[in-house]
């Protein structure tokens, strides 16, 4: 299947196209056609009938069926990337370094590593027990926002799930809660064992190839500014 022919009418034609194209954003983004915004039915983006947002609500259960990474990885905007591609685009946006190695050679401020640290000794971690256990609160340490998008930039926190809080009568409400984790918790051994079998380049290359496959007619420079 084309990604321009994608029609989302439902969670498992997402699940599909996850593992079909391996990279699936969110929103409109830089390459016209590839987001799940421009290809999802109108009834599933927002149903007026029921006042329900279906492709919102499917996030965490498409995570946890599929075990793909999920994160603001391209232009700070949310995206899906398939288990088989992840730790390739993991390894080319960590430039082949674990966390710590490059917080040693100077690559990445204190404050990326106290939260770093947090979501790894804790993982998986709902983003608000997150912020209270690192003060990121009014009157507290600042820059949280700034903070999570660039691990998940860099490929060393995901959102490995959505989780609704509950009422005293038992029933979900308002929209789901993130829940951080590294992907070397997340995606377990299945990541662990690839991300880093490449060099940066062999995995650049790969990924350029896929996307020029995938977007044949689209300027290679705009494919190139995405994946940087």
């Amino acid at each position: 299947m084309k990604i321009t022919d994608l029609v989302i009418s439902s969670k498992a034609d997402l699940i599909e196209a996850v593992h079909e194209f391996g990279f699936l954003p969110f929103f409109e983004n830089s390459i016209e056609g590839f987001s799940i915004e421009e290809h999802t039915s109108p009834e599933c983006w927002y149903d007026y009938s029921s006042g329900s947002w279906p492709v919102w609500e499917w996030k965490g259960p498409v995570i946890r069926e599929t075990g793909c990474a999920y994160g603001k990885f391209f232009e700070k905007k949310a995206c899906y990337i398939s288990p088989e591609w992840f730790p390739d685009f993991a390894n080319y946006r960590r430039d082949g370094y674990d966390f710590d190695a490059r917080y040693d050679d100077g690559l990445a401020p204190l404050k990326d590593k106290q939260l770093y640290d947090l979501i790894e000794a804790n993982s998986p971690i709902l983003s608000k027990e997150l912020k209270r256990l690192g003060n990121y609160r009014k009157g507290g340490v600042k820059g949280f926002d700034t903070m999570i998008t660039r691990l998940q930039s860099q490929c060393y926190a995901v959102i490995s799930d959505f989780v609704y809080m509950r009422g005293k009568n038992g029933s979900t409400y308002g929209w789901g809660v993130a829940e951080y984790s590294t992907p070397e918790v997340f995606m377990g051994e299945r990541f662990t064992s690839a991300v880093y079998q490449r060099t940066p380049e062999q995995s650049y290359e790969r990924l350029l190839e896929h996307f020029t496959r995938l977007f044949p007619n689209t300027d290679i420079n705009v494919i190139k500014r995405l994946l940087k």
